[in-house]
């Protein structure tokens, strides 16, 4: 697991940076300024899913609460869960819920608010992103998109925006890796790894779909998403973790751009 320092990338402007990290000293920021979580997506994050405890889960969980605690820090108005699954146009909100019955476990879990009839059944990674919003005590608007409807959201909305971002690097990064092996995994989830901890959204919104399909990095649509988002923005970097626990590639950062 890794936890460094936040790290600034952006070609020429002023920089900023917003963190709940005691580290990192409060700064300013500006009022339409957009932060980013950016967490995994294993079912392996609730602990009734869990089973007997796992450090490595467990590091990895308390990587996910640093990083969504940084993007709520700033208080923003909407907190967008964005995770593939999602059809362009659909929007996650009140009343919508998925449940974990797929894998043994009777939960059901609402997207905001109370679980309502007849509302639309949830994406997982938007389902493990607004267990992770319960657990940081968020109570304000949140709305769950797709990646293709990422960027014209932020673009729009007014004030200070909060996104988290949802996906997994590779599915095949070991022998018993549920995609197997592939040497070309691990290249891979390092060069988002450095995106993410540089702060880099000319080079999420690059990423190459096509090998990411194949190499199963569940996330890529995602990061390319908040990439294409956050072009020409100011960004500064915090990443905490970037591991490979069961053969699949777990990244954790978090953004403040503006």
């Amino acid at each position: 697991m890794l936890d460094t320092p936040a790290v600034s990338h952006v070609a020429s402007a002023t920089l900023l940076d917003v963190s709940a990290d005691p580290r990192r000293p409060p700064v300013p920021f500006a009022p339409d300024g957009v932060t980013v979580a950016f967490c995994p997506a294993p079912p392996l994050l609730v602990p009734a899913v869990e089973g007997r405890p796992d450090a490595d889960t467990a590091a990895l969980r308390r990587a996910c609460a640093d990083a969504v605690s940084a993007m709520l820090a700033v208080a923003p108005g909407v907190v967008l869960v964005v995770g593939v699954g999602a059809p362009p146009g659909v929007r996650f909100g009140d009343g919508d819920a998925g449940d974990l019955r797929g894998l043994g476990i009777d939960v059901e879990l609402p997207f905001a608010g109370g679980v309502r009839p007849g509302g639309r059944r949830l994406p997982l990674p938007h389902l493990l992103g607004a267990w992770l919003l319960d657990q940081a005590g968020y109570a304000g608007t949140r709305v769950g998109v797709g990646p293709d409807d990422l960027p014209g959201l932020v673009r729009s909305l007014p004030g200070a925006v909060g996104v988290l971002a949802m996906g997994d690097g590779s599915a095949r990064r070991s022998l018993k890796a549920p995609g197997h092996l592939d040497p070309a995994a691990e290249p891979f989830d390092d060069a988002v790894a450095r995106a993410l901890g540089r702060g880099d959204a000319a080079a999420l919104a690059a990423l190459d779909e096509e090998e990411g399909q194949r190499l199963l990095a569940a996330g890529v649509p995602v990061w390319r998403a908040v990439g294409s988002a956050l072009a020409d923005r100011a960004v500064v970097a915090h990443l905490h973790a970037a591991s490979a626990s069961f053969g699949v590639g777990y990244l954790v950062a978090d953004w403040a751009a503006r």
